[in-house]
């Protein structure tokens, strides 16, 4: 065992940019030593969404960008020896798996090790009897039928995957700091109750967990808070040590930077209590954090704190919404605040003579629009200067697609109905998600883990 390890984030959410990985995986190379890579690639809705997928075509419900994320890199890793994990199983890891041992096998590698995780979907589980999470209390979920319910699953089984000799680790659920503190336990051999160490490792997947967010991502605000090359950001590196210093860093010759405000910005992100942030691992304390810039995007993390794993473990059910339709058309020049509106006007009277069962939203982008109230009608008063362009939105909720599209193609009828000089109409339907999180006893879990080669998954 090395005294050092890294792990390096490739991914921080599924429609991350896809040429990521390279130059995290150049880097570690370079640095060499052990060292790891994970994908976050899984929000609350996108297994959701990947559970529809699946029920479209069996085969399919993973991360779509899967092969294209991991092609470029996957020989370079298994050369050097950098374990790749991440949760692009999403609604079907058995299916993901399948299409990394394909292309292992189309780039010679019959012989690499591949885990899956299972144990996160608990459909099967009586809702009735569990426990809603208190800040999803006030949710309405409709009437809608049962989508997905995944609970978020610990660092345990990945882990055991790595003991089993896996190079690749495919997950659905997991809790995303679970994804960096898994190679490290493997590597360190750390105990699951050393509640300092874990907390550490687990500090450096929540730092890492959001990709480009560390690297000043979301904290670029041009003339306030600059960065440099945001186009060519790079992905974020944590170095943990075995006695536990941390220190964040990122891809070499990338944008970004790493400096400790926008670490502490990170630190703080879907913290509600920095004393007691919950993960399936750990109870983490934030409280007495401090950090020194080592310069030359390197900050190091200190006075990290930790505590028993809650007791109840998280679980996120998502219900079919219905549907969403959304229509769009722009109006320019001279008196286009007066020809949107009127055609925001024409809309809505539009739904109401043909008695569509939507609900609906109109929003003036470039007048009033994220600052608009859950109606939408705050584009009537506006009494501001006239923009020289205005994108008028229609967006209804519906029960049926044909609702919502209907609603949405009223849109393109204004095309040839008027206003005058509409144009660029684009109209669309989606199923919608809605969301509620339960509680539930560790017990009700089975979660454990299969490995085999590329050769015998690719049957």
């Amino acid at each position: 065992m090395t005294n050092l390890f890294r792990v390096g984030n490739c991914a921080g959410f599924s429609g991350d940019r896809v040429d990521a990985p390279g130059p995290v995986v150049d880097t570690l190379i370079e640095l060499g030593g052990p060292a790891a890579i994970f994908f976050e690639v899984l929000g609350e809705r996108t297994v959701a969404l990947a559970q529809l997928e699946k029920r479209r075509d069996p085969a399919r419900g993973y991360e779509p960008m899967l092969e294209r994320l991991l092609e470029p890199i996957l020989r370079r890793c298994v050369d050097h020896g950098i374990t790749i994990i991440g949760n692009f199983g999403a609604a079907n890891p058995p299916g993901a798996a399948k299409v990394i041992a394909k292309l292992a096998l189309r780039l010679g590698l019959p012989d690499l090790r591949i885990g899956v995780v299972h144990g996160d979907d608990v459909r099967n589980l009586d809702l009735a009897r569990l426990e809603v999470y208190e800040a999803d209390a006030m949710l309405d979920t409709g009437s809608g039928e049962i989508v997905s319910a995944n609970a978020y699953l610990s660092a345990k089984p990945i882990v055991e995957a790595l003991r089993k000799g896996a190079q690749v680790v495919v997950t659905g659920r997991t809790g995303d700091p679970s994804l960096a503190l898994a190679p490290l336990v493997h590597h360190f051999g750390w105990a699951w109750d050393d509640w300092e160490k874990i907390a550490i490792g687990s500090a450096a997947g929540h730092l890492l967990e959001c990709g480009a967010q560390v690297t000043g991502g979301y904290y670029y605000d041009p003339g306030y808070k600059d960065i440099p090359d945001p186009a060519n950001i790079g992905f974020p590196i944590a170095e943990v040590h075995a006695d536990g210093r941390l220190v964040i860093t990122k891809a070499a010759r990338t944008g970004g930077l790493v400096n400790p405000q926008v670490v502490k910005e990170q630190l703080l992100y879907e913290i509600h209590d920095p004393a007691c942030y919950l993960t399936p691992d750990v109870t983490l304390d934030f409280t007495g954090v401090t950090l020194k810039d080592l310069g030359a995007d390197r900050v190091q993390v200190s006075g990290i704190r930790g505590g028993p794993a809650p007791a109840k473990v998280k679980a996120t059910v998502c219900f079919d919404g219905g549907w969403l339709g959304e229509g769009e058309i722009s109006y320019a020049g001279p008196n286009c605040l007066a020809r949107a509106r009127a055609a925001a006007d024409v809309l809505l009277e539009r739904l109401r003579i043909r008695k569509l069962d939507v609900q609906p939203r109109v929003d003036l982008i470039g007048v009033t629009s994220v600052h608009d109230g859950d109606s939408g009608s705050r584009w009537r008063s506006f009494d501001g200067p006239e923009p020289r362009d205005i994108r008028v939105r229609l967006a209804v909720s519906a029960r049926t697609q044909d609702d919502a599209d209907q609603a949405a193609r009223e849109a393109l009828a204004l095309y040839c109905c008027g206003p005058a000089g509409g144009g660029g109409v684009r109209w669309r339907t989606t199923p919608r998600i809605r969301t509620q999180s339960y509680l539930l006893a560790p017990e009700d879990l089975s979660p454990g883990c299969s490995v085999d080669t590329a050769a015998g998954i690719a049957q």
